[in-house]
């Protein structure tokens, strides 16, 4: 793994923004700090936004109503992207909608929102979706494939495109979007973690901006409106802690577990891990939020979203997920979002930024802090839970390594959900992965050496082996 590459410290400015590591107290002036990385890695790209946000007034190439067109439309973030659309109907438009096989829920996207073109990723089902919108006047145009779900994805009519297809298959439409022109309402992590290094000088090249629909990411985003140059120094991601924080919140039996001794951590159970008390997710990020690898992951995120060196972005547990990130300024303040755990939230504002859009509050009801009463804050226990320390190594590492990093845990909750390894092992898969990947790190890959590693990745961590011992070791 990474955290044993040989490491160099480094002094080095990164737009005059995030070198500044550290405050000097006795004459107020700021001085450059160190910084890691692996031996022979290149230099980062430019970040998404250079810790700060500014609106440009670009002029529109609309009329009307702002065009949309909605990646993964099937999936959770296209469909609260529609519930959105939908309640702000004089605000936005569809103009084309990709998903992957659920050709039902597809065919009454259609008729409810009238794109002119709708792609299914499953090709075999093509048939089955004409007819389904046999009876439709309007008729979009209907395509097929990876192809068509780039065609989507590069629509001429859409300003903005919401990339909600989960992992690496999402990175091929996201570059035609980019170089398209579209702006990125951006909820696909792999586009940073994997193709940070690959995606972002392409984004800089075509004059397009990121703006991120997952929540932490939107607090900061939020947060740096209008910043001056300089100001910011830190970045703080809540985390909610996932199922294992505290027993009011989670079965009695998992009382405290947080403090259990590592050995015994080794009999959590799937469902034991499903139980979280604040978010309905899905099986995969909801184990991710248990061995906080989402957390780990967001921090690689922000790194190259922000600009932001790693030893300026922080995690602090949060169970209550009202505070949704922070940041602070060089002078000491420190400013936060909060709102209640709705993604609806962050993704209206990635649609209509840099405006804010009225909301009902029969649908968005204002958060009352008088009825929650308290907010509590904790630091994650790095050592029962390795996520932290393997992500912030790997992001050091730069380059593919934090591509197999994100390939390699999805694999790993594959194999636990499975029942194949148990939740320890989670960690040492990826640990063993990433090791192995040290002697083929990419510093500056091409989308194609990043695809490729991805899929290495995920074939490597299922070819390990267990001991008699439940241990993942190489095969």
């Amino acid at each position: 793994m990474a955290t044993s590459c040989d490491l160099i410290s480094i002094s080095a400015s990164r737009r005059g923004i995030w070198s500044k590591t550290k405050r000097n107290k006795d004459n107020g002036t700021a001085t450059f700090g160190r910084r890691e990385k692996c031996s022979g890695q290149a230099s980062p790209p430019a970040s998404a936004w250079p810790g700060r946000a500014v609106a440009e007034s670009r002029p529109k190439s609309w009329e009307g109503r702002k065009p949309i067109t909605v990646l993964g439309s099937t999936g959770s973030i296209g469909t609260q992207t529609l519930d959105i659309i939908a309640e702000h109907e004089d605000k936005f438009r569809v103009v084309a909608l990709a998903a992957g096989s659920n050709v039902t829920l597809l065919a009454d996207q259609v008729k409810r929102f009238k794109p002119q073109l709708v792609a299914i990723r499953n090709e075999s089902l093509v048939d089955e979706l004409k007819e389904a919108l046999a009876n439709v006047e309007e008729k979009p145009e209907i395509m097929t494939g990876e192809q068509g779900v780039i065609e989507a994805a590069r629509h001429p009519d859409a300003a903005t495109v919401v990339t909600g297809i989960v992992g690496c298959a999402g990175l091929k439409p996201t570059v035609a979007a980019i170089e398209a022109g579209k702006d990125i309402a951006l909820a696909n992590k792999e586009t940073m973690i994997a193709g940070g290094p690959f995606i972002l000088p392409l984004a800089h090249k075509h004059n397009i901006k990121f703006l991120p629909a997952d929540s932490e990411h939107s607090a900061v985003f939020q947060c740096i409106q209008g910043l001056p140059e300089g100001a910011l120094w830190r970045i703080i991601l809540t985390a909610s802690g996932g199922a294992f924080r505290f027993g009011i919140l989670v079965p009695v039996r998992l009382f405290n577990l947080i403090d259990w001794p590592v050995e015994k951590m080794k009999e959590i159970t799937v469902a034991d891990a499903l139980k979280h008390p604040i978010w309905t997710l899905g099986k995969k990020i909801t184990i991710d939020s248990a061995t906080l690898f989402n957390k780990g992951l967001e921090v690689i995120e922000a790194h190259y979203l922000f600009g932001a060196g790693y030893d300026n972005i922080e995690i602090v547990i949060h169970p209550q997920s009202i505070l949704h990130s922070m940041i602070e300024r060089q002078d000491s303040s420190v400013i936060g979002q909060l709102g209640w755990a709705d993604m609806r939230i962050p993704l209206l504002y990635t649609m209509s930024w840099p405006e804010r859009i009225y909301c009902s509050e029969v649908t968005w009801p204002p958060l009352d802090l008088a009825k929650l009463g308290s907010l509590t804050f904790m630091a994650p226990d790095t050592a029962k839970v390795p996520s932290v320390n393997l992500c912030y190594a790997a992001g050091r590492a730069g380059g593919t390594m934090t591509g197999v990093l994100s390939a390699a845990n999805e694999k790993a909750v594959e194999l636990f959900v499975n029942g194949k390894i148990s939740y320890l092992d989670i960690f040492k898969v990826v640990e063993l992965t990433c090791d192995k990947h040290r002697a083929d790190l990419v510093s500056s890959p091409s989308l194609e050496d990043i695809l490729h590693y991805d899929g290495w990745a995920r074939e490597y961590a299922a070819s390990l082996q267990l001991s008699s011992g439940r241990n993942p070791v190489p095969a």
